[in-house]
């Protein structure tokens, strides 16, 4: 559509390649450690569509510029636009729906992550079928602990409910790469030079394999996932979210405060400096 190709003419938040029969979509924002705003995230969208519509792709892989995958969905952003109340609805929905466009593809989806994978990031990469990582990423959920809520609540399905309360509710952003293999969230890892090339790989790997078989296979796995409800659980989650954020927590609203007086550095550094009497 026109709107579509003004949003990619007008912005380069993310880049798209192909190569061979391997669509790759890379975060480019690395001055703000490629943090998702709402373009890059419109973006991300409108380059899914290109590559599921594209007949020559067959594996989509999504990447960080620089040596970060990405820091999650932009706090800065939300500083500057301050939304209330209602205005949380439509945030909300496009930052839950891009992450499970990923799961939703037609298409097999690769995460190739570098050093940070938080928040929101994280909830994307979760939602890949492969998510490969190298030895210095690290991950993590540490929303609760300026007080926001969860966009996407894929963890949980992912490694089991106790270990993602343990990661959820105690705003865990340190996970090591050993630990994310330890508890399945990621696939492999591999050296901190060698993600992209490792996944590129894998994805030429099932290239190779008939792409509707590739198609109606992931189908069935995502299928038993499905016929358990995660959709209707991962909606009322977002729900849950939605009153968490328009009503506002009295943390997250002294976080921005000192954020949009003194700078995220300080907010950050204000946010941790409150858990320390208990480490």
């Amino acid at each position: 559509t026109l709107r579509a190709l003004n949003v990619l003419k007008n912005s380069n938040k993310i880049l798209y390649s192909v190569s061979g029969n391997i669509a790759i979509l890379t975060i480019n924002r690395p001055e703000r450690r490629n943090a998702l705003d709402a373009e890059t995230l419109e973006q991300i969208n409108i380059l899914l569509d290109r590559a599921e519509s594209d007949e020559k792709v067959r594996v989509i892989l999504i990447t960080g510029q620089g040596d970060t995958f990405s820091s999650g969905f932009d706090l800065k952003d939300q500083m500057e636009k301050t939304p209330e109340g209602k205005e949380w609805k439509p945030i909300l929905e496009l930052d839950h729906r891009t992450i499970m466009r990923f799961w939703n593809s037609p298409k097999p989806t690769i995460a190739a992550v570098k050093g940070a994978c938080l928040a929101g990031a994280f909830e994307l990469s979760l939602a890949c079928d492969f998510t490969i990582c190298s030895k210095d990423s690290f991950f993590g959920e540490p929303e609760l602990k300026f007080g926001a809520g969860i966009v996407t609540m894929l963890l949980p399905w992912v490694i089991g409910m106790k270990a993602a309360k343990a990661i959820i509710l105690l705003g865990k952003d340190d996970i090591s790469a050993s630990t994310a293999l330890e508890l399945g969230i990621v696939t492999e890892i591999t050296e901190n030079d060698q993600v992209l090339e490792r996944s590129l790989q894998i994805a030429k790997h099932i290239s190779v394999i008939d792409p509707t078989l590739v198609k109606r296979t992931k189908k069935a796995i995502n299928q038993s996932f499905e016929t358990a409800g995660i959709h209707e659980s991962l909606e009322n989650s977002l729900e849950i979210d939605y009153q968490i954020e328009s009503q506002g927590s009295p943390d997250k609203k002294k976080f921005m405060e000192i954020a949009r007086k003194e700078g995220m550095r300080t907010a950050i550094k204000f946010r941790d400096k409150r858990f320390l009497i208990n480490e």
